[in-house]
């Protein structure tokens, strides 16, 4: 059973402040496994879930994918035009995933069971936008960026 998708903007001038600041002060992204080879298989796996799942590719959708799968965000650093709606899908077979842009003062959104999705607008300045899985950022390494260009 799917849930309703939450869309979420951002936009207010302290949210701007915050995510500039943020990320300004980021150490950046770190991965599920430090071995690239490893983190594009699990992220080709991911893409083959998804389109398993939803019928078509992640790229044939109005928005841009991000999927969770593996404690791995793929893409784990993601390039935007200001004003692009991110949507990111758990495709893991058994495990919840969050994303949380907690360096920019946001709540974290609800667990995302598998096949749940939550998305948000990138309308903000450019800049880089870290994020992580709420239960897996620390101990797992599941964290990614968002970079917004103008």
């Amino acid at each position: 059973m799917r849930r309703s998708i939450v869309v979420h903007r951002l936009a207010p001038p302290l949210l701007t402040l915050a995510l500039v600041l943020g990320a300004a002060l980021s150490p950046g992204p770190t991965f599920a496994t430090s071995d690239e080879a490893e983190r594009e298989r699990i992220c080709a796996k991911a893409e083959k879930r998804y389109q398993e799942l939803f019928g078509k590719p992640s790229s044939a959708e109005p928005v841009v994918i991000v999927t969770m799968y593996k404690y791995t965000f793929c893409p784990t650093v993601l390039t935007v035009k200001r004003g692009t709606t991110v949507r990111w899908v758990n495709v893991d077979k058994r495990t919840s995933h969050s994303v949380w842009l907690k360096e920019a003062g946001k709540e974290e959104s609800d667990r995302l069971f598998p096949e749940e999705s939550w998305e948000i607008t990138y309308d903000v300045p450019p800049g880089e936008y870290p994020y992580l899985c709420g239960p897996h950022g620390k101990e797992e390494g599941m964290t990614g960026k968002v970079i917004v260009t103008p």
